[in-house]
């Protein structure tokens, strides 16, 4: 079985700890776990996986947000991945920090990131694993927001959380969406 997995996020010393990027620390962190090294490929850094049997293909955009799409389609294409096997991992304006939600399909819920993939794979209909990061922003000032440093106090937890986001990961190409939605949900 195949399984591909993105992170989204900005490419960038710059954007290395924002809010944005939670997806790429998640996979970063997912790599690192099983010592396996990202490489530079067409549309982002790329790096596979061989674990109890299941290939698992990671990826790091190297597009812009708003185009995430187009590296979506084209790994997708590439690898022959079914959209099942899909995950998306993205940050959630909507979500207290560190709260996660895994889910089937949905809206892009106003992240660009996630509208383009939608346009790009003409559906709504992949997993996602939403990561709050809170939304403690004045009005108007979300753009700011999502593109600051994590605080202290979020630094200090966003460990634990990363780890936990690994468990879900784990559980989505090993025991399914639905199980891993009732176990983590």
């Amino acid at each position: 079985m195949k399984f591909l997995i993105i992170g989204l996020g900005n490419v960038g010393e710059k954007y290395e700890l924002t809010r944005h990027n939670i997806g790429f620390l998640i996979l970063d962190y997912f790599s690192n776990k099983f010592k396996n090294k990202f490489l530079t490929e067409r549309y982002g850094q790329y790096t596979r996986l061989k674990i109890k049997g299941r290939n698992i293909h990671l990826l790091k955009p190297n597009t812009l947000m708003n185009l995430s799409g187009k590296a979506v389609s084209y790994w997708m294409n590439k690898l022959k991945i079914r959209k099942e096997n899909l995950l998306i991992l993205v940050d959630d304006l909507n979500l207290p920090f560190g709260k996660k939600r895994l889910k089937k399909k949905g809206s892009d819920g106003g992240h660009n990131g996630l509208k383009s993939i939608d346009n790009s794979l003409g559906s709504n209909e992949y997993s996602r694993l939403r990561f709050g990061i809170g939304g403690e922003f004045i009005k108007g000032n979300q753009s700011n927001y999502v593109l600051e440093n994590f605080s202290k106090s979020e630094l200090e937890n966003i460990e634990d959380q990363i780890q936990e986001s690994l468990k879900i990961i784990e559980g989505f190409c090993f025991e399914g969406i639905e199980k891993t939605m009732n176990k983590f949900n």
